[in-house]
């Protein structure tokens, strides 16, 4: 998360390039990170890998060095999430975790598949139909041209941006864009 603020705001100091080592040195054989990995996680955490994904992209808009380097680790983390259709086990094709399919905001470390698909529209991903079940299930949460926020997570917030059950901005927004993008293929 810091290393994303820090690119973010172009923060330019070496101990940008000591996190970005840090990341390069702990991706995982899958393709993904996890913050235990440390700990002797042995698979990647959807989580941590949103995570470090937004970093990497704030990181490449205003860094010229080591472009194929982090294209490498953004593809491999890429084929992770894909592999997983973004919320399913790729063992046993279920959902991972329900709370996944919860709509979010701010989404902070924890994942959703609304905030992975605005990434993917972000970084402007091309068609891939492993997106397609996050997709529709984005469609199916719809009401009057609205999404709901479905869940609030725990921690300091300064004022209440909005209610969980109300129609939200944000995922609004966030869903909009996604759509936007996806109806392009």
């Amino acid at each position: 998360m810091v290393f994303g603020i820090l690119s973010y705001f172009q923060f330019d100091d070496e101990r940008l390039e000591k996190i970005f080592q840090y990341l390069v040195e702990n991706q995982m054989s899958d393709g993904g990170w996890n913050c235990q990995y440390p700990y002797g996680a042995t698979h990647a955490s959807f989580h941590t890998t949103l995570l470090v994904l937004e970093a990497l992209y704030e990181y490449s808009k205003f860094t010229t060095l080591k472009k194929d380097q982090i294209e490498k680790m953004q593809q491999d983390a890429h084929e992770f999430l894909l592999k997983h259709r973004l919320f399913r086990s790729h063992r046993t094709g279920k959902v991972v975790d329900s709370k996944m399919l919860r709509l979010s905001f701010p989404p902070r470390w924890r994942y959703n598949i609304l905030t992975s698909l605005d990434y993917f529209q972000a970084v402007n991903h091309p068609y891939d139909e492993r997106l397609t079940d996050a997709i529709e299930i984005i469609r199916k949460k719809e009401k009057n041209s609205k999404w709901t926020l479905q869940e609030k997570h725990q921690g300091k917030t300064w004022f209440e941006m909005e209610r969980a059950g109300t129609p939200s901005r944000w995922n609004t927004l966030r869903a909009l864009r996604v759509l936007k993008w996806w109806e392009k293929f």
